[in-house]
């Protein structure tokens, strides 16, 4: 096998429980690897926080070459992290409105007590059995019901979102040979059906305000600071979507690691303190997001490769992760890790936004696991992942629980 192949063995189905090898020859083979496709991969962690940084790289697919017919800024409007400043600054601004000032506690830190509630129910719910999937039984239901709540989504109406959810997610993924500038039929589909159920929703509130955020949108006193229907559309499918996807991913993927590593599990358990710095470490050694898609502005060096214009350039953050010119023993789980400026959350102006909800969440859930995961065991290692290799996680993870939880 060539270096040219890595992509295309990267996202193969068969390599998702364990693609951190492939990120190894990925490093090997240099910081830029040009694939058969014409894309280029780079899994070294400066080259990779540079450009995550660089503002002549694009994270809009409609600035690659040779654009799909019919796809324009004018006929397809895109959720603001596929966007560039300053429209995703607007966006992302007034998406962020609601949740509160910067710098002062907001709608997020508001919910930490619900948050814990729904947290200790859900582990009630698991007492006296003796087998337990904690993505169905745990980490889905947690952060779907949390950010339901923040928007104001009625949580009776999770099968109907589950399902637009992963259509969308599913379309969403790296293909090796895609044209990332045309949007899959069926994920597209969903997503106007999908905005059009959230906008409806806002509707519905229109002059008659509730404490949510799609009441906050649709109501927003300043005519400059409103979003336009399609942009509510796109805005309120990404909070829908991006608020539970990936902490699902970040929650399972930290259990999965800590039964895996029964010391450190015993470590945290005698050191709660620990927990904030461990998710930290989850968020290096097993992150929810494995890779992004960006698009060069201009012909740039990087290393001393030329990667043209145009082009379809993936930053494999999760390699960066694990890169030994980085991170001492970067294969090895250390929940105390210093210095660990991961690129869990991504970086530069598309910052994951939603990564205080997401630790708040992690902190909590995995807080109050702990305690019990000393009489738990897995099912089935490696266990059953979802098919998408760039949001990466098991789609279930089941658990023998030895004694009552």
């Amino acid at each position: 096998m060539t270096a040219d192949t890595l992509l295309e063995r990267i996202t193969d189905y068969a390599n998702r429980p364990d693609p951190y090898p492939l990120y190894s020859e990925l490093r090997e083979a240099g910081p830029v690897v040009r694939q058969a496709d014409g894309s280029y991969l780079i899994g070294t962690y400066h080259e990779i926080n540079a450009l995550l940084r660089d503002p002549r790289i694009s994270a809009d697919p409609r600035n690659r070459l040779a654009p799909a017919p019919g796809l324009s800024e004018e006929a397809s409007q895109l959720p603001f992290l596929r966007l560039d400043d300053p429209t995703h600054h607007r966006l992302r601004t007034l998406a962020m409105r609601p949740f509160g000032p910067p710098h002062s506690p907001g709608r997020i830190d508001a919910m930490r007590g619900q948050i814990t509630e729904l947290t200790k129910e859900l582990i009630d719910g698991l007492r006296d059995r003796a087998q337990v999937d904690l993505v169905d039984d745990f980490a889905y239901p947690l952060p779907v019901t949390v950010i339901c709540r923040l928007l104001g989504v009625p949580r009776e109406d999770e099968p109907l979102f589950r399902q637009w959810s992963d259509t969308i997610v599913a379309s969403a993924d790296v293909k090796p040979g895609d044209d990332a500038t045309e949007r899959d039929p069926a994920g597209e589909q969903a997503r106007i059906e999908m905005g059009r159920y959230l906008v409806d929703l806002a509707e519905q509130r229109r002059g008659h305000p509730s404490d949510d955020m799609l009441s906050a949108f649709i109501n927003e006193p300043d005519p400059a600071m409103r979003l336009t229907n399609e942009e509510l559309a796109e805005t309120a499918v990404l909070l829908l979507i991006a608020g539970h996807e990936t902490t699902v991913n970040l929650i399972t993927n930290g259990v999965l690691t800590l039964l895996r590593h029964p010391d450190q599990l015993d470590r945290l358990r005698r050191d709660p303190g620990l927990l904030p710095s461990a998710v930290e470490e989850l968020l290096r050694y097993e992150p929810p997001v494995h890779m992004r898609e960006r698009v060069p502005l201009a012909d740039i060096d990087v290393a001393g490769s030329t990667v043209p214009k145009g082009t379809s350039l993936i930053l494999v953050l999760a390699s960066g992760n694990r890169d030994p010119e980085r991170f001492h023993e970067p294969d090895r789980f250390d929940p105390a890790r210093p210095d660990n400026q991961h690129l869990g959350f991504g970086g530069g102006i598309h910052f994951c936004y939603g990564a205080p909800l997401a630790r708040i969440e992690a902190h909590i859930a995995l807080g109050a696991l702990i305690p019990h995961l000393g009489t738990t065991t897995l099912a089935q290692d490696p266990p059953p992942y979802r098919h998408n290799a760039m949001l990466r996680g098991p789609r279930h993870l089941p658990v023998q629980v030895h004694q009552p939880v």
